[in-house]
């Protein structure tokens, strides 16, 4: 797959898929969205000790570093298992290339991020103290047989639909939807009224949300407690 940079409206970077006219991020800004989806209205909303993480996909590895990012910065103690599948893994001259740790201010995450992408796959690593990094080089659809425990938290981060329109149909749902826990969360930045309809059939119950800039809205969805 190849790819190219790009610098997104926030300053932050992404990659570009020439072959399918898709970017990793919004050209809005690629920090920004992570920042808003993911941390807003995924992690800061959860106040477990112990949270289980699933990010589909892991590709430049933004989405973790912001969860890092905040594991460290809130203070709250926590202990975070985050699980990450990826079937093409971006080169570390791309990651280099991406600099990420550079957006983050009163933090060095040089060290962090790079022991992120040289974390063997398949093998669970200790990132930071407390926080746990599983990454599989597996297809979305390979889910159902990965052992994990029970998921409080998703990430639900595909390739649009325009390009990928099999990721945000009714099989890879209901996988993702078996891993959750009762009372999980999932969030995406998504707002596709097919989406927010087959998260309702699968039960959950579906939020709209502000969405990041520029997009009007995005959705969050959890799974009922049973």
């Amino acid at each position: 797959m190849e790819r190219e940079i790009k610098t997104t409206s926030d300053g932050s970077k992404t990659l570009y898929v020439s072959t399918l006219d898709e970017c990793y991020h919004s050209h809005h800004g690629a920090l920004q969205e992570a920042e808003h989806v993911f941390i807003k209205f995924g992690y800061n909303l959860l106040d477990n000790y112990e949270i289980n993480i699933l990010e589909l996909g892991f590709g430049t590895g933004l989405n973790v570093l912001v969860t890092i990012n905040s594991f460290l910065q809130n203070g709250k103690k926590r202990k975070v298992h985050y699980h990450t599948l990826e079937k093409y893994p971006v080169s570390l001259q791309e990651i280099e290339s991406l600099n990420y740790p550079s957006l983050f201010s009163g933090s060095d995450l040089s060290e962090i991020n790079q022991k992120i992408h040289s974390a063997p796959w398949e093998e669970e690593t200790e990132i930071v103290a407390g926080f746990f990094l599983t990454k599989y080089q597996r297809d979305f659809y390979e889910l159902d047989s990965i052992a994990m425990p029970p998921i409080d938290l998703v990430y639900f981060d595909c390739f649009g639909a325009r390009v990928q329109p099999d990721l945000w149909e009714a099989p890879l749902f209901t996988l993702v939807h078996k891993k959750m826990r009762s009372g999980g969360l999932l969030t995406t930045y998504s707002s596709k009224g097919s989406v927010r309809r087959l998260l309702q059939e699968l039960g959950m119950e579906v939020e709209k949300r502000e969405g990041p800039p520029g997009k009007r809205e995005m959705i969050t969805a959890v799974k009922p407690s049973e």
